[in-house]
């Protein structure tokens, strides 16, 4: 939803605002402005703890495929020293991304994401369950909260698991299918069209697979850390 106003806190009439006051667009979000901008160091420290985790490395074995001590990694994650440019060049090879995305937090420009139909990466996670596959389909690589939106695709094989359990807030979009969808001991119809917005950090998942295959919308948000 788009409202015309003056500002972001209220909507006023152009025939009612100041004399000279200029009418702006803003969306109906409430949310505050941007923060400062992080140093060099944190902003640095930030992709790659990100960038482990979405991977599903530890910090040791991140460590050890950079052929660096998980001391140093750790401060590096921390914004606490300045790390070389060849560590800094080991470390994004091991998380197999070009060293530059490692300063993308700190640049002045802001991200956008453009993934072509049919173009998402498919994610393999540790855990990953037999006949759920994810698609990533966007990646925002600055801010301070990570957003993962997956297109979640549940074949003919997938089995029910209901003990999904992370941080953050997920929303899930049913495209396809029909499924009963459990969260914190409470069970939900989804049909396409219906939507689930929940506290990702209770027990969740899918309980009983109706319709198969189906298809729905995963958007994961949480604060990096």
């Amino acid at each position: 939803m788009v409202r015309k106003s003056t500002s972001a806190a209220a909507a006023v009439p152009a025939d009612e605002a100041a004399p000279g006051a200029e009418d702006v667009y803003v969306t109906g979000s409430g949310a505050p402005a941007a923060m400062e901008r992080r140093t060099l160091e944190q902003a640095i420290g930030l992709q790659i703890r990100h960038h482990r985790k979405l991977m599903g490395l530890t910090v040791a074995e991140l460590a050890a495929a950079a052929s660096v001590s998980t001391g140093m990694l750790s401060k590096i994650e921390n914004g606490q020293i300045s790390p070389s440019l060849g560590t800094l060049q080991t470390l994004a090879s091991a998380l197999n991304m070009p060293i530059s995305l490692l300063f993308s937090e700190f640049e002045e420009r802001r991200d956008c994401s453009y993934v072509p139909a049919g173009q998402g990466v498919v994610i393999q996670r540790r855990g990953t369950k037999v006949g759920h596959q994810y698609e990533l389909l966007g990646h925002m690589l600055g801010g301070a909260i990570a957003c993962e939106p997956y297109l979640i695709t549940l074949t003919e094989d997938a089995a029910p698991y209901t003990a999904f359990q992370h941080e953050g807030t997920e929303l899930i979009y049913m495209l396809s299918g029909e499924v009963i969808y459990a969260h914190a001991g409470n069970s939900y119809h989804l049909k396409p069209g219906d939507s689930l917005l929940f506290d990702s950090g209770a027990p969740h998942g899918p309980e009983r697979l109706l319709v198969k295959p189906m298809t729905y919308l995963s958007v994961i948000m949480y604060e990096k850390d």
